[in-house]
């Protein structure tokens, strides 16, 4: 059997196991059903590597099971992850609560924690990764010896911001793309919320958890959770202050992220109209819990939400026509994002240089996310593989910088 036969083959396999028919198939990633006939049948071939990335999106597999070729490219590899390994491994904790005579390590100062974490959150905002990650070892080790307190009122405090430096653990990892360390310290940080009785930050904590889960693949229990923590955050409301409506809306935005990697249209729509109602509500963008919920941000994912399913007429009609001034100076993994998901509907359309442009404008106000985006590392690798060098000479020189080639 032919390579072209055996991916063929592959492909029609996980659609039927997906239940999926090649109409719908075919309308998600932007083709006819006659050519993914074709593909299945081994008649023709998958010329284009997004397209291919985007049906093992659709089929809900590893791009590899659908094809035995390896990428050109490889993620940059985060260098912090061993440090923060290691001392999340640690458990310094443990002695004291096995016996008194434990570990008499001194206890950090929780004034000293707060500052450090409010510092590290900023870092993450303006995506600066490397620099967060250098911090976070020594403040995972400094947040457990924190809630080993056992005065009640101190206890609660030192709990609370261990809960949410496992939070800042989580989606620094997350969006460097180690989502399995990234879903321990996530757990984490439920775990030190729960033990403080904070019921807001334990719907925080699974606001994050969300996100690491939709990472690895388990939407469904992403969106689920995120559905389950909203209205049980609604049913406690007494007053719908702004900042509890913050985090409702931000949960909203979860499920919104998971159903469209489920390529769920309707629920898709569903949770974004719920986030909107929440962010007319507050009437302003803000950063409760350094989460950026807000009309702003909605857009941004309705954007986001757009190039998933292929719409890219739509993505590029609300994202140049999106204004990011109300977003915060700091955030400003909040304004790549945008330029990253424009420039993949651009080249949806097929005008690269548009991408290229697009990418160039991102990479001046974040280079570290571009490096770590996995979706703009498949895209990079999709625009050298067709790369016309007279209309698109700056292409080879920002994959290069990204790892790409």
């Amino acid at each position: 059997m032919g390579v072209r036969a055996e991916i063929g083959q592959r492909i029609a396999r996980q659609r039927r196991r997906r239940g999926l028919s090649q109409v719908v198939v075919a309308g998600l990633v932007g083709r006819s059903e006659s050519w993914l006939s074709q593909v299945e049948r081994g008649r023709r071939s998958i010329d284009s590597h997004a397209v291919l990335v985007r049906l093992a999106e659709v089929l809900d597999v590893d791009i590899s099971q659908l094809t035995t070729e390896e990428s050109d490219a490889e993620m940059a590899k985060y260098e912090r992850t061993e440090a923060i390994r290691a001392a999340l491994l640690r458990y310094d904790s443990l002695p004291e609560l096995i016996g008194p005579g434990g570990d008499q390590a001194q206890r950090p100062r929780l004034s000293w924690l707060s500052q450090e974490l409010r510092r590290v959150n900023r870092l993450y905002q303006a995506t600066r990764y490397e620099e967060a990650g250098r911090l976070l070892p020594g403040l995972i080790i400094a947040a457990e010896r924190a809630g080993q307190t056992k005065n009640g009122d101190d206890r609660r405090a030192a709990l609370t911001l261990c809960s949410l430096v496992y939070q800042s653990v989580a989606m620094t990892l997350n969006r460097v793309g180690e989502a399995d360390l990234a879903l321990m310290a996530a757990d984490r940080s439920l775990s030190a919320a729960r033990l403080a009785e904070r019921s807001l930050l334990t719907a925080v904590g699974a606001y994050r958890l969300g996100y690491v889960l939709i990472r690895l693949k388990r939407a469904r229990e992403a969106e689920d959770l995120a559905l389950r923590a909203r209205d049980a955050l609604v049913g406690s409301l007494r007053r719908p202050y702004p900042l509890v409506q913050s985090i409702r809306g931000g949960l909203c935005l979860v499920a919104a992220t998971a159903a469209a990697s489920r390529f769920d249209r309707a629920a898709v729509d569903s949770h974004l109209r719920s986030a909107r109602e929440v962010a007319d509500l507050i009437g302003t963008d803000r950063n409760d819990f350094w989460s950026a919920f807000g009309p702003t941000n909605v857009v941004i994912h309705e954007v986001s939400a757009a190039v998933t399913f292929g719409d890219a007429k739509l993505a590029v009609s609300r994202g140049e026509s999106l204004d990011l001034d109300h977003l915060g100076p700091g955030l400003l993994g909040r304004r790549a994002q945008v330029s990253l998901d424009l420039a993949r509907a651009y080249a949806l359309q097929r005008k690269d240089a548009a991408a290229v442009n697009t990418l160039l404008q991102a990479e001046r106000l974040s280079p570290e996310l571009i490096k770590y985006d996995a979706r703009t590392n498949d895209l990079l690798t999709e625009l050298v593989r067709r790369e016309h060098r007279a209309s698109t000479p700056e292409l080879r020189g920002l994959a290069h910088r990204a790892g790409v080639v």
